[in-house]
């Protein structure tokens, strides 16, 4: 198997069916395969992507029991993924299939793991590409990425890489993130970007909020260091100002006033408060970033093209 190609599928029932009958137009010299995750749709993405499993041999269909997250979606395609390469697309349109012989064609030509998209012009919405712009801003600080590196969902990774990321078993995956845990041999090109066709980005507040939080907390122990400085600051701000009531104690002045005493015991005390949570929290924080029970995506159905079922 050449090629996988992973979507997420969320709401989408007028666009899916045109996706894949151009995947199979535009990659027909390539053997491949199409994986689409229904990520508990309220619409009929379900049943029209059981009737493409239906139709084509090289389509799995496979449908979440409830709305896990684009990235849980991702993750469980990802699981199921034979290709050589796989290449993560948008169920909305706004990434032209034939795109992905340019990333395909990019990864092998300079042995690349990942090779993201890049857009000369974005057709996203406003709000959704201010919260691109904080992500990618937030991972370049926490996660080491390259700051001309744009972190598209439109992307494609060598098979060894995939195999590492579907390692991860928590609930709450962060792509990227997992991809720079694994590798720093990546790349981007550029790729046409069109506007929707159909219906409405599903990029909300309450997703980026997440999201930031997610990459904020989850992957990096970046914030329990942040008070850790922050505690080692005020110790350090703490031992001057003792030091000058001292010195000034000592040069035979004016007496110190009282408030200045107290003032000076507690924030010594808070900067201790501080470094001791740090440091606790340093070790709870690789405890969490190791150990997590929850599933990362449940499968309801899993319906296979007769190809995929041979092999």
């Amino acid at each position: 198997m050449e090629l996988t190609i992973v979507i997420p599928v969320y709401n989408s029932e007028k666009t899916i069916s045109p996706l894949v009958e151009r995947l199979h137009d535009c990659l027909s010299a390539l053997l491949f395969e199409v994986i689409l995750v229904n990520d508990g749709s309220a619409d009929q993405s379900g049943l029209v992507i059981d009737q493409l499993a239906d139709r084509y041999p090289t389509v799995r269909a496979i449908s979440l029991r409830r709305n896990f997250g684009e990235f849980n979606a991702v993750l469980c395609g990802l699981s199921y993924a034979r290709g050589q390469f796989t290449a993560i697309i948008d169920d909305d349109f706004q990434n032209p299939p034939e795109a992905i012989l340019t990333l395909l064609g990019a990864a092998q030509a300079g042995q690349y793991d990942v090779v993201y998209s890049r857009y000369a012009t974005k057709q996203h919405h406003w709000f959704r590409n201010l919260g691109s712009q904080l992500v990618n801003a937030l991972t370049t600080a926490s996660l080491g990425k390259p700051r001309d590196l744009y972190l598209s969902s439109f992307k494609l990774i060598r098979r060894e890489v995939v195999a590492e990321i579907v390692r991860y078993q928590g609930p709450y995956p962060y792509i990227d993130g997992l991809i720079f845990r694994v590798t720093r041999h990546v790349t981007s090109v550029e790729v046409p970007h069109l506007a929707r066709s159909e219906g409405q980005s599903g990029y909300t507040a309450r997703k980026l909020i997440g999201l930031f939080l997610n990459v904020f907390i989850g992957y990096s122990l970046w914030p329990v260091r942040l008070f850790t400085g922050l505690g080692l600051g005020i110790l350090l701000l703490a031992g001057l100002s003792g030091l000058g009531l001292l010195i000034a104690g000592l040069a035979g002045g004016a007496g110190i006033a009282g408030w200045l005493v107290v003032s000076w015991l507690i924030v010594f005390g808070l900067g201790i408060q501080l470094v001791f949570l740090g440091v606790l929290g340093e070790y709870l924080g690789k405890l969490f970033m190791s150990q997590s029970g929850l599933p990362a995506f449940v499968v309801r159905s899993n319906k296979a093209g007769k190809t995929l079922q041979q092999l």
